[in-house]
């Protein structure tokens, strides 16, 4: 084992190789991961306080929220930090640890958007059953259960990653440590297992998102016999719901659903699902849901009375 590991870390190449670039990145990515915490912590915050945002689909929200302050959180320090850097590198430890918590996290993200997509299947398709199905015990089954798929998903990565032998190249074309990056660094034949690393992530994410359009699908074909008022109000938290479903999971389809090899165009595809799609997230959901703006404008006029007091 220690003889097949000689490779003690690795050396990342970062966005650009020019300081200039990365001097302005640093103030961009900063200043995006900033917004990135405060307006998921937000919604948490919004949620948790709000008793007109009690019900699963509010719950089921504000757990995506703090799922992507986590899933931000596995890279954009880093990066941000690594922009300042002359040398950017990593342990191998520590690189592993990142590998295991940008897909923990990510699959995590995957099933809470399915579990969404499936309360709004329940709310709008049999709504004389909607507290019954979705009762308070059901939704935190399954939030636990997206939990422990995210677990499962990312530990069979890890899995993977870790037959592989690191024993000479140790520079990675990429910001973060990823399976794509690392398969390329491996002192090994690693087409069988790109294909099961293809087969976990990949597979995982055109059925997931198969799904998804498939219950979004179902939820639109029902909404032919609803009144005009009740169509609106249902396509519009839909539109957020697919909107965002959109955002995350077409660039993890591009990502990883390939042959292991990788592609200049990875980097800027990977800023967008780890860095843009988790800020764009809140601002989404707010903007298009009035019931949030509400809250959200009742706890800014709390917290402004408790500062006067």
């Amino acid at each position: 084992m220690a003889a097949t590991y000689n490779v003690t870390e690795f050396i990342f190449l970062g966005l650009s190789p020019s300081q200039e670039v990365q001097r302005v990145c640093f103030v961009i990515f900063l200043l995006l991961y900033v917004a990135i915490v405060l307006g998921n912590f937000l919604i948490v915050l919004t949620v948790m306080t709000s008793r007109s945002l009690g019900t699963p689909m509010y719950f089921f929200l504000s757990h995506l929220s703090f799922v992507e302050i986590c899933y931000s959180s596995t890279t954009a320090p880093k990066l941000i930090s690594d922009l300042l850097a002359e040398r950017k590198t990593i342990s191998w430890w520590g690189c592993m640890t990142q590998l295991f918590f940008i897909h923990f996290f990510g699959g995590i993200e995957m099933f809470v958007l399915t579990v969404m997509a499936y309360d709004r299947y329940v709310a709008i398709c049999k709504p004389l059953n909607y507290t019954t199905i979705m009762s308070q015990q059901v939704c935190m089954v399954l939030v636990g259960m997206a939990w422990a798929g995210g677990f499962l998903h990312s530990f069979a990565q890890i899995l993977l990653i870790f037959q592989l032998p690191f024993c000479g190249p140790n520079v990675i074309d990429h910001y973060f440590c990823d399976v794509l990056p690392l398969l390329q660094l491996a002192c090994s034949d690693t087409f069988l297992i790109g294909l099961l690393i293809v087969a976990n992530g990949g597979t995982l994410s055109v059925i997931s998102f198969v799904v998804l359009l498939t219950s979004y699908a179902v939820i639109l074909f029902h909404l032919r016999t609803r009144s005009s008022e009740g169509r609106r109000k249902a396509l519009s938290t839909c539109g957020s719901h697919i909107t965002v479903v959109m955002l995350f999971f077409v660039p993890c389809v591009f990502i990883y659903l390939r042959p292991s090899s990788t592609l200049p165009v990875d980097k800027m595809v990977a800023v967008f699902y780890t860095v843009i799609t988790p800020l764009l997230n809140p601002v989404i959901y707010s903007l298009r849901n009035s019931e949030v703006k509400k809250a959200m404008k009742r706890l800014w006029t709390r917290m402004v009375k408790l500062d006067e007091k």
